[in-house]
This record gives C-alpha cells, sequence and structure tokens, in this order.
C-alpha cells in the first residue's frame, strides 16, 4: 500500500513571519506532534528563547534548523528579557518556547512577555501540543469547566492549605506532579478534597504512556503510582454542587449590597448559587433594611 502524501495539494502555503514576539508551543515528547506553523516561526526566528538550550537544540536539529539560542529559566528570565527587547525594537523575530508543551504554562518566560506587552509589542500565540489539556481529553472526567492548578507545594502542611482553597471548586482540578511526591499528594488531596475519581497520566505521547484511572484513594495504593519516571499530569473530578446555607445566600448579598443596588445585587447572587431571583431580592431588600 502506497503511503498518502504528506500534504495535501491544497494546503495553505507558509506565510511571511512578521517581526514580533512568539509564543510557541513544541512537542511534550512525540516530536511529530510540532504544528508547520511552529516550525515556520523557529525556521524564521532571529532569536529564540529556551528553557533548557541543549532540549531546543535536540529539536531543531531534528528539524534541520538553526538558530541563535538564548537560555531563559526561573534563573536568567529577567537577562534574557533584556537580550530580547533589544531584538524586538529593532522588529525581528524572536520566539520562546519551553523544555515541552506551551510556553507559560508552569513555565519561565512570564517576565519576556510583560516587557514584550509594556512596549506595545506584538505578541503572538503558536499553539499546540499541552500536556494539560492532553491529560484532561483521556481522563474521562468532565471537561466542559476546568481549573489548572499546577505544581503544589511540596510540603504537606502547605500543599494540604493549597488543596483546601480548591475545596469547593465545581470544576475538574487540574495538577501537575513529580513521581517521588505522587503517593503523598494523592493521599493529601483525598483527605482534603474527598474521595473523588481521578486519573494520573504519564509520559504522554511518549513510548511508555499510561493513564490510570480510579478514586483518589485508590490511585494513592496503586504500585503504577509509587514513584513512576516521567512527566505527570493528574487531573481531579469536580466537588459536588451543594445547596447554599442562609448564611451563605446572606454572605454573598451583603458583599454584593455593597457594590450593586438590591436588583443588581439579586440578579448576580442568583446567576452564582443558582437560587430565585425573586427570592433573593426580597432578602436583599430585607438586608438594606428597606
Amino acid at each position: 500500500m502506497s503511503e498518502a502524501p504528506l500534504f495535501a495539494p491544497t494546503a495553505p502555503p507558509p506565510r511571511p513571519v512578521s517581526g514580533g514576539f512568539y509564543l510557541v508551543a513544541t512537542p511534550i515528547g512525540n516530536l511529530r506532534d510540532i504544528t508547520l506553523r511552529a516550525l515556520d516561526v523557529l525556521a524564521a526566528a532571529d532569536l529564540v528563547l529556551a528553557e533548557d538550550t541543549r532540549v531546543t537544540a535536540k529539536l531543531l536539529t531534528a528539524y534541520g534548523l538553526k538558530a541563535k539560542l538564548e537560555r531563559c529559566d526561573d534563573h536568567t528570565s529577567q537577562r534574557a528579557a533584556e537580550v530580547a527587547m533589544q531584538y524586538l525594537r529593532e522588529d525581528k523575530v524572536v520566539a520562546l518556547v519551553s523544555d515541552a508543551g506551551t510556553p507559560m504554562v508552569s513555565d519561565p518566560g512570564f517576565v519576556v512577555a510583560r516587557a514584550a506587552i509594556a512596549e506595545d509589542i506584538k505578541v503572538h500565540p503558536i499553539p499546540g501540543p499541552s500536556s494539560a489539556l492532553a491529560a484532561l481529553c483521556v481522563a474521562g472526567l468532565p471537561a466542559d469547566r476546568f481549573t489548572f492548578a499546577g505544581f503544589l507545594p511540596p510540603k504537606s502542611a502547605a500543599r494540604k492549605t493549597a488543596l483546601e482553597a480548591l475545596r469547593t471548586s465545581l470544576h475538574t482540578l487540574i495538577f501537575f506532579e513529580s513521581g517521588p511526591r505522587l503517593q503523598d499528594s494523592l493521599k493529601d488531596m483525598a483527605e482534603v478534597l474527598g474521595d473523588r475519581p481521578a486519573a494520573v497520566a504519564r509520559e504522554l505521547t511518549k513510548l511508555y504512556e499510561e493513564c490510570v484511572r480510579g478514586s483518589l484513594s485508590e490511585l494513592a495504593n496503586d504500585p503504577r503510582c509509587d514513584a513512576p519516571k516521567g512527566e505527570i499530569v493528574v487531573v481531579v473530578g469536580p466537588g459536588a454542587e451543594t445547596a447554599a446555607s442562609e448564611t451563605d445566600i446572606d454572605a454573598a448579598l451583603a458583599e454584593a449590597l455593597t457594590r450593586l443596588p438590591p436588583g443588581e445585587a439579586a440578579s448576580e447572587v442568583s446567576k452564582a448559587l443558582n437560587l430565585p431571583r425573586k427570592m433573593l431580592y426580597k432578602r436583599a431588600l430585607d438586608l438594606k433594611g428597606h
């Protein structure tokens, strides 16, 4: 069987890459996941800011590209911003990449983007791979509303405090975690959030790709979650919706009434708590002393 052509004859041709700052998503494992537009930008870049220049050099080499590389990690982002701004002020093409996935998502580079925005320089997203979204897709949990919470604190006490702030969220939660801390994090999640359905996704798009699903307590005791290797994303299902108490209603109305007249305050709280506006309007008038 003959192979299909790599590109359809009607595929849109590449457009010229104009000067500006480009946030370029790169593969999270499988190098074939890079987009054509990302390759266009990297080929045209006068400067590429990279979290680890050795990792980015391998990616460029795989596609026969060469570029001037500047390190941009947590320790060098300020210097990288200064170098990048010199190029950008001359209307040159500067690209920012992370080691894997979409830049700015739990990755350095925020300082550079802020500097570019402050000088009204065009900032362009070049979308592509994201381990958080890839894990959400395969977790088998609600994906209509989700909260990305990044890395939790390494110490249990601080981690539980951070989880407590997310306990009442009705969104699916997405976390990054390291292998050695995974089991302890899952135990703390089960204790603070409740034994919700969850999934642990590991090494997505790579040879040993794996997604383990179950309750948080089951995952915490699963041998596959005992210090696994590779990049790890934990996806936790949303909490159960509970009816608001009278105290919650009054607190929400009292806060809204500091900003809004009774009618508008009732409408805002009605949407937030999914309660009848008419009842809330009457209560808002009572609180105002009308």
